[in-house]
């Protein structure tokens, strides 16, 4: 009697499955393997960053630009700070302590609010005194009656004692000719004040930037740009130039448009498409900015939950009559103050739990700039 043959055709399409399930992983990692190459390099670089910000960045790089986008819009309009709510009892200490005497330059912040707290936009010294005046002064502000809980950060740096280095990073500028230590150079911490961040990468905003006579990147026509002087003036500037700046610039680095010009809030504000290449102008992030009063000193600020609008009218209020825009989102917001007791000190003024306070002081991967006592002579970039 012959056998059944029933078996040996259903063994058959078995037989198909488990070819299939075998060739169905190797096809997908051949297709992958290019990315999976590709995320391994860069985990492996040498890198300031927690491999989760990096990886995050990594996929802005390789196409994903638009997911990330969409999951940072879902993800800060769900914490987006609703109206109201419970009013601050108190503020985010900063600085050294209230000044005994007040000066008239700067002035206090006019609080927002109908009942400021108490220190509420009064500036305190941070770090030691030159000349007998602090170089540097902070202080915090509630910035919107509609949201009395956020607070903004400020600094402001006397540009007659002070000189501000800029240094490029690790990775950023990306084509830098001159990138330095990469940090806040051993052999000026001595003199050292403060560090804060700089402005969108050149993948974001093609911005440019140069120093000591070398152009990183070219400059642009229109884009705001903060520029130190030889002579040790510094200033805000909407760029007029060509694409290197002339012999009379120690440094300059550029981030976007004005957002403040002839201390008026610029009208393009509304334009979504100037002001931040995944984010836009309304989306309620950390925001960083700077500016340059009418004396001619710099102010820096940070604040969470902040537009582009609501930022420049922070710095617009804080005394700046040019700005800029400089990085957004809650990785990138540094403000550092240093002081020097057996050793050199530094402290977060700007709070953020994923950058540590002595970041600037190893080797970071963006550019960023330091504050130090100035010294006589001309001004440029040390790097030593």
């Amino acid at each position: 009697m012959d056998a059944d043959p029933t078996p040996v055709f259903a063994a058959e399409p078995r037989r198909r499955r488990l070819r299939l399930r075998l060739w169905v992983p190797v096809l997908l990692l051949a297709l992958l393997s290019p990315a999976i190459y590709s995320w391994t390099a860069m985990a492996v670089r040498p890198s300031s960053l927690p491999l989760g910000v990096r990886t995050v960045e990594w996929l802005r790089m390789n196409h994903f630009n638009w997911l990330v986008d969409n999951v940072e819009h879902v993800y800060y309009s769900w914490r987006a700070p609703k109206k109201g709510g419970p009013q601050l009892k108190t503020l985010p200490t900063v600085g050294l302590g209230r000044r005994t005497r007040p000066k008239p330059w700067p002035p206090r912040i006019t609080p927002v609010l109908a009942h400021p707290l108490a220190g509420e936009g009064v500036w305190k010294p941070t770090g030691a005194a030159i000349g007998g005046k602090p170089p540097v002064l902070v202080t915090t502000f509630r910035t919107e009656r509609d949201y009395p809980r956020i607070v903004a950060y400020v600094a402001w740096f006397d540009h007659t004692r002070t000189a501000i280095g800029y240094y490029p990073g690790r990775y950023e500028p990306p084509s830098a000719t001159l990138r330095g230590p990469m940090e806040v150079p051993h052999g000026q911490r001595w003199r050292l004040l403060a560090t804060f961040n700089s402005g969108f990468i050149y993948r974001d905003g093609l911005n440019g930037d140069a120093l000591n006579g070398h152009t990183n990147e070219p400059l642009k026509q229109g884009l705001a740009t903060l520029v130190a002087y030889k002579n040790g003036r510094v200033n805000v500037v909407g760029w007029d130039g060509g694409p290197t700046p002339g012999p009379a610039i120690a440094w300059a680095r550029q981030s976007l448009p004005l957002i403040i010009n002839h201390g008026r809030l610029s009208p393009k504000l509304s334009d979504s498409t100037a002001w931040g290449y995944t984010l836009g102008n309304a989306v309620r992030v950390w925001r960083t900015g700077v500016g340059i009063d009418r004396r001619g000193n710099i102010i820096y600020a940070a604040a969470d939950y902040q537009t582009v609008t609501t930022l420049a009218r922070i710095l617009q209020r804080a005394g700046a009559v040019r700005a800029m825009e400089l990085d957004i989102n809650p990785e990138w917001p540094t403000l550092i103050a240093y002081r020097h007791r057996g050793g050199l000190l530094p402290t977060r003024v700007v709070p953020n739990y994923q950058q540590p306070p002595t970041r600037y002081l190893v080797p970071d991967d963006r550019d960023f700039f330091a504050v130090y006592r100035r010294l006589p002579g001309t001004i440029d970039v040390p790097l030593r």
